[in-house]
């Protein structure tokens, strides 16, 4: 399954559960996720998303740490 079918039904699931999911780019700096995720009640949290067993590269990872270190939750979803 390629990354893009996992990225359309990844936001239609979002979008039936009442958020949105709402694309980045950034080409100032590389390494974003792909999305981030606005949830009712506030909740906010960025997705990764990756073709099945495929890995963030490591410029993703260290991005995620800087996300994370901040105290945002980053999820990597390969499915």
């Amino acid at each position: 399954m390629l990354e893009k079918y996992i990225e359309i039904k990844f936001c239609k699931a979002i979008k039936e559960q009442g958020g949105i999911a709402l694309k980045l780019t950034s080409p100032a700096f590389n390494g974003l996720p792909d999305r981030i995720v606005l949830m009712p009640g506030g909740q906010v949290w960025f997705a990764e998303l990756k073709a099945p067993g495929r890995k963030p590269r490591k410029r993703q990872d260290v991005v995620h740490k800087m996300l994370r270190d901040l105290g945002f939750e980053v999820r990597v979803i390969d499915s």
